[in-house]
């Protein structure tokens, strides 16, 4: 088989044909769900042959053995005229936020261009002579992570010049629990594209349709879905591989955890980047973990844990408490069925700022996060968790009435 530069690179990590923890022979053999990269090479060829297609992609977005999308595309005789890359590159492995490069791949000689650098949208001579446009992007179920942005962008341009897109599906790793507020669109960014709420419950694919609808998108979108995933399904309920879709992201934990403590990055406190548990612990060197564990044990926080840690940051993408030591608190989920990573953020913010008024620093990028002013208004005006969470109920049950023309799954 032939693999291009990139794929090399991830054959020589033990990434494209191994598991993170070990070989395919490790993992259940007959995955129970087959992503839409699988369901395309094997069931929809049709609809690529003869065609010059601009694949959306990364190398976190792999089959249901582990092989790259690009490699399953190119083996079954696909024409990839362009690569299209996310944030955090082809690879995955650039920073949060760190602007990437157009470049070309030297063993194909195909373009590469980057859709987060000097350019969000592709433009007319990126898209010359592209027949189709194919999206595979391992979104994770929070709205703050921007491939859905990306996703929104390439419809558009795509709709603009007459060009089809393809959305090849893969399963929400978190499955379709709705949690958390629904943003104002009022204050839609690249972290917040529609009016979802932070835990939206939806596969990319269904996310892409809704976008159509709700931005008015003028573009000709079919999505191939994900072959047996049911809503109630986590990731490693699949039998499909994890693969880290950014840098900070690195275990099935994490992004159960993400929907609730990325809300931290608006605040003084680190997320963890840096160190090996990022989004799965929170803290700053002023933190007094022993008086906010006693508020949030008291609380009863449904499916979680909490224990004291410290940790050390080296190389923060946020610049936060870089090679000094931090107090900290980490969470553990006891139960996914029960745990609200929402409702946990908001019990944590809560207890903190009672303790520490002064340090935690909610500030004006929280609101970007949190899709409004609401929730740092109530959280500065003290209103318990269970009022803030309660508050959130009548837009949640709008939401879940207004996304179900769009599903794809039960």
């Amino acid at each position: 088989m032939h693999y291009s530069r990139f794929e090399r690179v991830m054959v020589m990590s033990g990434i494209l044909l191994t598991g993170i923890t070990g070989s395919i022979a490790e993992r259940p053999q007959h995955p129970v769900v087959r992503p839409g990269i699988d369901v395309a090479v094997t069931d929809s060829l049709a609809l690529f042959r003869g065609k010059r297609i601009g694949f959306v992609t990364n190398l976190a977005a792999v089959d249901s053995r582990g092989v790259s999308a690009i490699a399953r595309l190119r083996t079954a005789g696909i024409e990839i005229g362009a690569l299209f890359s996310p944030e955090h590159g082809l690879n995955g492995s650039a920073a949060p936020g760190e602007q990437v490069g157009s470049s070309r791949d030297s063993s194909t000689n195909t373009p590469i261009y980057s859709l987060y650098g000097a350019t969000v949208t592709p433009t007319t001579a990126m898209l010359a002579g592209i027949d189709l446009m194919v999206v595979d992007l391992p979104d994770v179920g929070a709205r703050y992570f921007t491939y859905l942005a990306t996703t929104v962008e390439v419809m558009k341009a795509a709709g603009a010049h007459g060009i089809p897109v393809v959305i090849l599906d893969r399963p929400n790793p978190i499955g379709g629990a709705i949690q958390g507020s629904v943003l104002d669109m009022g204050f839609t960014s690249p972290v917040g594209r529609l009016a979802v709420p932070m835990r939206h419950g939806l596969t990319l694919g269904e996310e892409s349709r809704l976008a159509r609808s709700d931005l008015a998108i003028p573009v000709d979108l079919r999505v191939i879905p994900v072959a047996g995933w049911r809503r109630s399904m986590d990731l490693d309920a699949t039998g499909l591989p994890f693969r880290a879709p950014s840098p900070n992201l690195q275990d099935l934990e994490a992004l159960f955890d993400y929907p609730g403590t990325c809300l931290f990055e608006g605040t003084a406190l680190s997320v963890g980047r840096g160190t090996d548990a990022p989004f799965r612990q929170v803290g700053a060197p002023w933190l007094d973990t022993v008086a906010v564990l006693r508020r949030l044990r008291a609380a009863k926080v449904a499916g979680v844990a909490f224990s004291a840690v410290v940790f050390t940051p080296h190389l923060p993408g946020d610049k936060k408490f870089a090679d000094t030591l931090v107090s900290g608190i980490r969470l553990k989920v006891t139960n996914r069925r029960s745990f609200d990573p929402t409702r946990t953020a908001v019990e944590m913010l809560s207890a903190i700022r009672a303790v520490h008024p002064d340090q935690i620093r909610i500030g004006g990028s929280f609101d970007r996060l949190a899709g409004g002013t609401a929730l740092r208004e109530a959280l500065l005006k003290g209103d318990s968790p269970g009022k803030i969470v309660e508050g959130w109920r009548t837009e949640l049950n709008r939401y879940r009435k207004r996304v179900a023309p769009f599903l794809l799954y039960r």
